[in-house]
This record gives C-alpha cells, structure tokens and sequence, in this order.
C-alpha cells in the first residue's frame, strides 16, 4: 500500500513540478504541493523506497523548449526547508551565517570572463539549462561589462517588480497571473524582445565556486559583486542568538517590498566550511530554505467564476466574504482546474479557509463545511460560447472552439513557430500590435500585412527594414510541407509527429484531410491510422467539423504553395519505426533520412525503446547511450549501407 501511494504521490507531484516550472501554471495550490511533498517525504523515509522520478530527487524542470540545452559546470541544486525558525538557529549552531530574501523568479546563471558577459543559462533540470543569453543582454539591471577580467560566474534570481508587472497588466487585454509567470515567459522567450519590454531585473544572490577570484566569507563575495555593478539580493549576517529575531524583521518588510518573494534563505557565511559539508543527490547542506507560516482567515462561499485564459483553460475562481490576509483584503481566488475544484467539494455558502501562498497569491486550503460536491461545471466556453470540455489527469476544462477571441495571440503565436510556418519577425508582442490594431484577426490575415504597409512601418519599433524583412519570412513561409501547416493550426492532441501520420496516410492531400475529418465515419478511418485514438480523432472532428475553421482552411490552401514529398508507390518501412543517430554520409543530414524514412512509411522515433524496430548509427559498435540501449533491448543497429541493403536493395 505505502509503494503504490508513494508512486501515485510521485506522479502527482511532477505533474504540478512540469506545470509550474515548464507551462507556467499551477494546477494545485502551494498549500497542497507542500502537504503532499511531506506526506512523500515521511513515506520515502519509513519505507527506504524513492523511485528514479521523485521530486525529492529531481529538481526544476524539463528542458523541453527550443532554446539551445547547456550542461552546468555544477549542478544547480534546489534547497531544503523548514518553516520553524528554531530549525534555522539549530542549524547554525556555532557558525555565522547569511539570512536573505528567496525571490520568486526565475534562476539564472551568468558566466564573465575578459570583463564581459558571455553566457546566461537557466536552472534547467539542474544539470542542463537553457541557454538565455541574447534575453539576459537586455535585463534592466545586468552589467554587460565589469572591473574584473578574469573567469567567474554568478547565480541569482531574474524578477520583475509588483510596479511593472502592474502596470504591464493595465495595459494588458488579456492579463498576466503574476510576476514569476510573466518573467518566466520573458526570458525564455526566443526573441530578447519581450525581456526588453517586460523590464526584468536580476538580483545576484552567489559567487559560484571555480571563479579565479577568491574568498573566506560569502558576505565578502557579495561585496565584491556589488563592486562589480551587480544588484544583490538583501541579506544580513546572523547567528543562532539573532536569525529568529532577524526573520520577523524581513517578515514585517514584505507589505513595502518591491518583488515577490516566497521565503528566505539561510546559508553558512565561511565557505571553507560550507564545501566540508558537500551536498546529497538534491540538496546543498550549507543551506536551508525557510517558507512562511500561513495565516489562514475563515470566510463563507459566495460564487464559482470561470475564466477563459489565452491558451484556452477555463480556470474557476473562487468568489468569498472578503477577508483580512497578511494586512490586505482579498476576495476571491484561483481553483486552477475542475480536480482542485471536486477535491475540495464545494458549494456555495460552504465555510472555507483561505490564505496566502508565499504571503501574496490567495489560495484556498480547505472545505470545512463539505455540504457536497454541487458546483455545476461549464458546458460552453464565458468567452465565445464555445464547447467546453474536461480533459486530462488532473482534470482541466478546456475551450474546443480554436477561434475564441481568449485564445487568439495563443493561437497565431503557435502559427508562425518555428515548427510550423516558420515565420520570423512576428513575436507575441508584435501579434498582440497587429491584433489590437486591427490587422489580424485569423491567420489568413497575416499573408495580407502589405495593406497594412504605411501604418506598420511607422509603429514603434518597426521601421523599413523590419517591415521588409517581415514581409520577405511571409513570403518564404508560404512554401511549406503540409504537416507543419497542419500543425501550425494548433488542433488539440495533432502535434508535429501526429500531423506527419496524419498527411502521410492521406498521401499528403489537404482537401482530402477536411473532407474526411468533418464527414459522419471521420472515427473509423482515422482510427485506421496508427497510433491515433478517439481523442485525436474527435480534436481533428471538432476543428474540421466548425464552417469557419473549413473556410479559413480552404481560403488559405489558395495562398500557400504546398510542398508535396515525392511518395513512394510502395511503403517498405510501413510498420517500422527507426531511431537514428551518429553522423550520415549517404544523406546529407539526419532530417534527410527522416524524412526518406517517412515517404516510405517508417516512422522516426528519438529514443531507443522496446517499440523501436531498428536503430541507425555508421559506429555499430560505439558506446554511445542509444547502441547500449540497443544491445539492452536486442533493437538491431544497422549502418546506412545496412539500412539502404535491407530494404531498397
């Protein structure tokens, strides 16, 4: 019994870890993350058992972005915690240490060497981060250039401030959740151009050891990057005798701070005696997070709103008496999704319990009255009054129709991404100028921009020259293979590979796609395609079988110039599914072979797995990752003569 609710708390956990940290929202409130993290905790101590994919073990999120992946010289650990400030002076003991603000952003990294800025990357996973340089050269705060011309790298905390991100919201159709979500969208973003303008601060927090500079004391490190023209994190130096005093004193500063924050920090000020101590598998042993206490307020339900978001979630919100929280009055707040909301099981006039996650976002913690589960779930979307839908695990409500004035940026954002029409120049910034104004208000509009010349060419930030070049990537994207157009209309579950099944089945004809995804018997001849279920099934039904979704579609098919792949009459590789790897020479890249195995019916896979018919690599007897998975598995490895010999000879 304890393994199977360890393995369930493990999936639940990385489920709101991959939400938070990748997609940059909650799907569980802090409150019931924290319950469940302990509960975990508990259960992995007194059984001994911690599975590979514990969050106790892993820490941040998953790479999965398009931005370059980078290994860290030293693994970016997260920190243990507490919220008992005695656990703080007990950890102390005799030594001195550093108490300071535990800034709820996004980590950074950034690497100097020669007096200048050369790489920033993001926490990642902790072991491979994101490489966010080109973001990072327009931060508010960084120095691009510093005193020392020597090596060193420094970890803090990107930010944007409660003024910014307010009056960023005010000018907002669509409004931002909070800074952290605002900021983490900003410099992950691939264009520098949303960090420009979104104002993002950097508070440097660490030297990291290796830097050709040294110290005794963090403080004195601190110092010295101060000295360098870097903004650093508050903190003040204490002892087992001050650190409980000195948190009530951070404590009373939060109505009057300047950015958000979810905690504090307590770290050893001599570093020879912080690197005696190392670490374990996820956190440093020099340093301790402590979170805060929360004041819970009793108040009575009054209401259920639910609100479309620009990706298309309806969120419910909770409406209540107002209360007194951490000296301000607050309302309402967010349910995240429909599992929250059942968890919970509420009904109106139910007395609840509320508070502030890490002092600032109002949360609901508990139900106290429990009169039964009787809010009613939407069926149409507040927005457009389109369908509405449950899916997933945890449950979430979902706008099916795509045209939903909520989901519109999203939308047209996803459009012109690199893996679907691959359309430079126009970043979510620029979508939202050109819809605001008028210029687009689907997809088809943004092949017509040129009427749109004088104006565009005059707005802030553009000039000729963008205009042209913008023009010029429009142009280009009109010559595009049916599978990234396909996947550029962002229908639910149709990712690229789907996409690539889908148009490969229908030899790559796109009336043919519309007709038969909109017709009566759309579930038994898509289902005939392999790997599709009803969920994509029905999605592909849902978009084709809406009259403004088929003439968008058809009205588009007029302007694009599709790239029909030359399809083999016969399909050798129907069935067979490959993972290449290595280097190709009878190719001229590995997308080359791909694409020669996907005409022909295989289907490319990117990891070696029991589903894999065969892997290729020239080095058969490398000792790469992929051939040892493969010997693990019996997966066959064969060389591209191999391969060509085997099934074209």
């Amino acid at each position: 019994m304890s393994t199977a609710r360890i393995q369930e708390l493990v999936t639940i956990l990385n489920a709101a870890n991959h939400a938070y940290y990748h997609d940059n929202y909650e799907i569980m409130s802090d409150f019931e993350y924290d319950k469940l993290y302990d509960e975990l905790v508990q259960l992995e101590s007194a059984t001994g058992i911690t599975l590979a994919g514990s969050p106790t073990r892993n820490v941040g999120y998953e790479v999965v972005s398009n931005l370059a992946k980078v290994p860290h010289d030293i693994p970016m650990l997260s920190l243990d915690k507490t919220k008992d400030p005695n656990a703080l002076a007990a950890f102390l003991g005799e030594q001195a240490g550093l108490l300071s603000w535990k800034l709820d952003g996004l980590s950074i990294i950034l690497k100097y060497e020669n007096d200048k800025l050369q790489q920033a990357l993001t926490r990642g996973n902790g072991v491979i981060g994101e490489d966010v340089t080109h973001n990072a050269k327009v931060f508010a705060n960084i120095p691009l250039t510093v005193p020392f011309m020597g090596k060193f790298a420094v970890r803090g905390e990107a930010v944007i401030s409660f003024a910014d991100f307010d009056a960023i919201n005010a000018q907002e159709e669509i409004k931002y959740k909070n800074p952290r979500n605002l900021c983490s969208g900003a410099v992950r973003q691939l264009s520098s151009e949303a960090a420009a303008k979104r104002r993002v601060l950097f508070y440097a927090f660490a030297l990291l050891p290796n830097a050709e500079i040294e110290f005794m004391l963090k403080s004195e490190q601190l110092i010295w990057l101060a000295s360098q023209g870097f903004d650093i994190a508050e903190y003040e130096i204490v002892t087992s005798n001050t650190v409980v005093a000195t948190i009530d004193d951070f404590k009373g500063k939060i109505p009057t701070e300047q950015v958000a924050s979810d905690g504090l920090v307590l770290t050893y000020d001599n570093i020879r005696y912080s690197e005696s101590l190392g670490a374990t598998s996820k956190f440093p042993r020099d340093s301790l997070a402590f979170k805060w206490q929360d004041e819970l307020a009793e108040t009575t339900l009054i209401d259920i709103e639910w609100n479309t978001s620009r990706t298309g979630l309806i969120n419910p919100v909770a409406i209540f008496e107002p209360v007194e929280i951490e000296g301000t009055q607050v309302s309402r707040a967010s349910l995240h999704n429909v599992s929250i909301l059942r968890a919970l099981e509420l009904s109106i006039g139910d007395r609840i319990t509320v508070y502030k996650a890490n002092m600032i976002i109002p949360q609901v913690a508990e139900n106290l009255t429990c009169n039964g589960d009787t809010i009613e779930i939407p069926t149409k979307c507040p927005v457009c009054d389109g369908n509405a839908e449950i899916v997933g695990d945890p449950e979430t409500l979902y706008c099916t129709n795509s045209n939903c004035d909520a989901q519109q940026l999203q939308a047209l954002s996803h459009f012109v991404s690199r893996n679907a029409m691959n359309i430079g120049g126009l970043s979510e910034q620029t979508l939202e100028k050109f819809i605001t104004k008028g210029y687009v208000s689907n997809y088809t509009d943004l092949f017509d921009l040129a009427r749109h010349e004088e104006d565009i060419t005059n707005m802030e930030g553009f000039g000729r020259k963008s205009y042209d070049n913008l023009l010029a990537a429009i142009e280009a994207s009109k010559d595009v293979a049916l599978h990234n157009f396909i996947y550029a209309l962002g229908i639910r579950h149709v990712g690229l590979s789907n996409a690539k099944l889908l148009c490969a089945h229908f030899r790559h004809n796109p009336v043919q796609i519309a007709d038969v995804c909109k017709s009566d018997n759309y579930l038994e001849t898509l289902l005939e395609i392999k790997g599709f279920g009803e969920a994509i099934s029905h999605s592909l039904y849902e978009y084709f079988s809406q009259e403004k979704n088929v003439e968008l579609f058809h009205n588009v098919l007029k302007i694009l110039r599709i790239q029909s792949p030359t399809l083999s009459a016969e399909l050798p590789l129907d069935g067979q599914t490959f993972v290449i790897t290595g280097e190709v020479t009878q190719f001229a890249n590995r997308k080359a072979l791909q694409d020669f195995i996907e005409n022909h019916g295989g289907k490319v896979s990117g990891s070696v797995s029991v589903k894999t018919s065969y892997l290729i690599n020239n080095d058969a007897t490398s000792t790469s990752g992929k051939n040892k998975k493969a010997a693990e598995l019996g997966v066959p490895i064969l060389t591209e003569s191999d391969f060509m010999g085997k099934f074209f000879s």
